[in-house]
């Protein structure tokens, strides 16, 4: 019989600014950590400070770049700065534009009603993983959570690479898990003592509810080598 291994959701934390908060976020359990590089942000940071940050976290810790619309010459400094990053589109970035960094990259969606996700994800096949969040004014970051009954009846080849934001915290991210089965989690407002300030209880906090949620899932089957 094929053993029970329970799936361990990842966990993206975002918009951090901070070295403290950066190591908070590692010791919290983070497997990723993300920097924005988007002005309007107020979780905004120069691509420079993104690179110092990102100099802090240890191996399998994976550091995000956050880009909206960036100019090609924000996108090099960008790649120069976080040479091992992972890009996070989260602008009106076509498939082109995504790849022609030839990095890996994910795609963010915003989800509002009449939103057809399988259409939007077509052209972006050579994404990581789709990023849902709640369709706001702006570009994310709204804190926000959407209808998650709008992720239903998703085909493996997209619900096996989601990542589920918007709006998440400590109170709700189990729910969130239970009802959509992501790949991965991310967070930014819910763990923030103020907007780019993060509060490392509520990372504790966070990241604990996401294991309990896991431990309370039923166990996926895995094959055995023969």
């Amino acid at each position: 019989m094929s053993p029970q291994i329970p799936h361990r959701t990842r966990i993206k934390v975002c918009g951090l600014t901070r070295e403290a908060d950066v190591d908070a976020a590692v010791e919290a359990g983070a497997d990723a950590i993300g920097f924005v590089l988007y002005d309007k942000s107020p979780r905004h940071v120069s691509a420079d400070r993104a690179g110092m940050l990102a100099r802090r976290l240890p191996p399998f810790v994976t550091p995000v770049v956050l880009l909206v619309n960036a100019s090609d010459a924000l996108l090099a400094q960008a790649l120069d700065a976080v040479p091992h990053a992972l890009l996070q589109f989260h602008g009106d970035e076509s498939a082109g534009q995504c790849e022609q960094a030839a990095r890996p990259f994910i795609r963010a969606a915003r989800m509002a009603p009449g939103f057809d996700l399988l259409d939007f994800a077509r052209p972006y096949e050579a994404a990581q993983a789709l990023l849902v969040d709640a369709h706001v004014d702006g570009y994310g970051g709204g804190g926000q959570t959407f209808d998650w009954s709008l992720l239903a009846d998703l085909p493996p080849s997209v619900s096996r690479t989601l990542i589920l934001s918007g709006g998440l915290h400590a109170g709700n991210v189990a729910e969130g898990i239970r009802r959509v089965r992501p790949w991965a989690v991310d967070v930014s407002s819910g763990v923030e003592a103020a907007k780019g300030i993060k509060d490392p209880a509520r990372m504790v906090d966070f990241c604990q509810a996401v294991r309990q949620a896991d431990r309370d899932l039923p166990a996926r089957f895995f094959a055995t080598a023969a």
